[in-house]
């Protein structure tokens, strides 16, 4: 009796832990649009990446004029976007767009590519992000630095489905997930040092994800997530 009593703890907790994987420390972030047709294959390929890494769908708005407005688009999206685009020199922001932990860009339905660039992301080294939960949002601790980097805070919807009415996919149904709701910059890390700080995160909050990324849009050393 006590052998299947372990047995079955033991296959609970191994369901359990499949059920919530650890996604490895690497940020895909897809700038994306309701109103792009292009997009969606890009979507179920963000969704898909979801268990193994740490992602974002960022929700850009120069699609909104024509046809449809996408609900969780947003300006400050697009300006992230474009200044990609200065830093990667690209000739400017195009949907769907995917990049990989500030590094490498490439059109976000291109499946390939996508895992690729994530095999070679899982090579590189990281920075540590530790996140907790406190009484009033988040404590954040990062690992010291081999060189200054900014620390930002994105806060993100788990996940939704939206019936579009209008534009290039009227009467489709179209599922995210990590919606980008909320970006800031909450510090800096200099080289050597340790960060450490809290901050406030509203209640309900679905994702809180912290990453460490070089001025001026430049590569992402580390990245967590609750």
């Amino acid at each position: 009796m006590f052998r299947k009593i372990l047995l079955a703890g033991l296959t609970a907790s191994l369901l359990a832990a499949a059920a919530d994987p650890i996604r490895a420390p690497i940020l895909v972030e897809l700038f994306t649009s309701e109103g792009c047709s292009s997009c969606p294959p890009a979507d179920r390929l963000l969704e898909s990446l979801d268990p193994q890494v740490i992602v974002l769908s960022e929700h850009v708005d120069y699609w909104d004029r024509l046809g449809w407005r996408d609900p969780f688009s947003a300006h400050a999206n697009t300006l992230r976007q474009e200044g990609y685009a200065r830093g990667f020199g690209t000739t400017g922001p195009y949907t769907p767009q995917m990049v990989i932990d500030g590094a490498a860009e490439f059109v976000g339905n291109d499946s390939r590519r996508a895992m690729d660039e994530i095999a070679r992301a899982r090579t590189r080294e990281k920075i540590g992000v530790h996140l907790a939960r406190t009484a009033s949002g988040v404590h954040v601790q990062i690992d010291p630095a081999a060189k200054s980097a900014e620390v930002w805070l994105a806060l993100a919807d788990d996940s939704a489905t939206s019936q579009v009415a209008a534009g290039e996919n009227k009467g489709r149904q179209l599922h995210h997930v990590a919606i980008l709701r909320s970006l800031r910059k909450i510090g800096s890390v200099k080289r050597g040092a340790v960060f450490a700080q809290s901050v406030d995160v509203p209640p309900g909050t679905g994702r809180v994800i912290v990453f460490v990324q070089d001025s001026g849009l430049g590569k992402v050393y580390g990245v967590g997530a609750l």
